[in-house]
């Protein structure tokens, strides 16, 4: 039996406009594992502990992402001449409680773990940016409008500076184009860490609310213009070089504007639960915005000393937000 694993993602910056080609996000990898069993077998057995019943490859509804991600790599293996054989495959870890899911990025992450545990059981070893573009390829091919920004970090397994590609052109490509020679191509992306040179708290504060990423991504992309992007790159760059020089102040300002940005972007993004997580932040050497697609989920916060972090963790707990992570971030931890 072969052990994979794989975690989930938040944003610290870059949400909506990472869904235009070229444009960069700030993507923290989140230790809050799915896990994966699998080995050879007479037949083939998928379980999922989001369900309550296995199944083969037949199609079903509920497996579908898994299966879909299955087929792929079989496609792959097909092309380094070898063939899928009957497995049993084990998932667990659902990133949600009480039926109520945390928003870190599980579908990116499920589709990441299968294609570790396949390849892991063919004893295939490839490089990150392989297994993130064999990871986009599946979402692609399902017509997924996400910016693959969650697989970045997921792949990743840290605080990643993420550019998206053109999900039309490299779309198209899969259809016209066999699997191999696609996933030679250059997709025009980039993944790369980010090591910031001060230590500091980072909070993850659950809301309890349940967003629904793709209905309100669909609904707010009509509000992106040419203003909203830009504004956003230029901010995403300049928080990525404050971080990487330690500068306290100018990195609560630019999260304070990634947060303006998004709020002018639609209301709907912060939920009442969101704006209070974020405000009490408020009158402390700390910053707090929504993360992600927002309207609901999850909210993150940067604290940069003692006091600052057990204030806000004692207000979010006043709040009814749940603290659920949180992570000393430093270059000290590097070393």
């Amino acid at each position: 039996m072969i052990a994979v694993k794989t975690c989930g993602k938040l944003y610290w910056a870059g949400e909506y406009a990472i869904l235009e080609p070229g444009q960069l996000a700030l993507i923290k990898a989140i230790p809050i594992y799915m896990k994966a069993e699998i080995a050879f077998s007479d037949s083939y057995r998928i379980y999922s502990d989001m369900f309550d019943f296995a199944v083969d490859m037949t199609p079903s509804p509920a497996y579908s992402l898994i299966q879909e991600t299955i087929a792929l790599v079989g496609d792959f293996l097909a092309v380094r001449g070898q063939t899928l054989r009957p497995f049993s495959l084990e998932i667990r870890g659902k990133m949600e409680r009480e039926g109520k899911k945390f928003g870190l990025g599980s579908s990116g992450s499920v589709v990441v773990l299968v294609i570790k545990a396949l390849l892991a059981l063919y004893d295939i070893t490839v490089d990150s940016e392989l297994l993130f573009k064999l990871a986009s390829a599946i979402l692609l091919k399902r017509g997924d409008n996400g910016s693959m920004g969650d697989l970045a970090g997921i792949v990743a397994e840290d605080l990643v500076f993420y550019q998206s590609f053109d999900r039309k052109k490299i779309a198209a490509w899969l259809e016209e184009e066999n699997l191999a020679t696609v996933l030679e191509r250059d997709w025009g992306f980039s993944i790369s860490q980010v090591q910031p040179a001060l230590e500091c708290d980072f909070l993850v504060g659950w809301t309890k609310e349940v967003a629904v990423s793709s209905d309100m991504v669909k609904q707010i992309k009509q509000n992106i213009n040419q203003s909203f992007l830009s504004s956003s790159k230029a901010t995403v760059v300049t928080l990525v070089e404050a971080l990487e020089q330690g500068n306290v102040e100018k990195i609560i300002e630019l999260v304070g504007t990634v947060s303006q940005l998004l709020e002018g972007l639609s209301p709907d993004i912060y939920t009442s639960s969101l704006r209070q997580l974020k405000e009490a932040s408020q009158g402390l050497l700390a910053v707090a915005k929504s993360s992600g697609a927002g309207g609901g989920d999850c909210g993150i916060a940067l604290s940069f000393d003692e006091h600052s972090t057990e204030t806000l963790k004692n207000r979010w707990a006043n709040l009814g937000i749940e603290l659920l992570y949180q992570e000393r971030i430093g270059h000290d931890d590097k070393s």
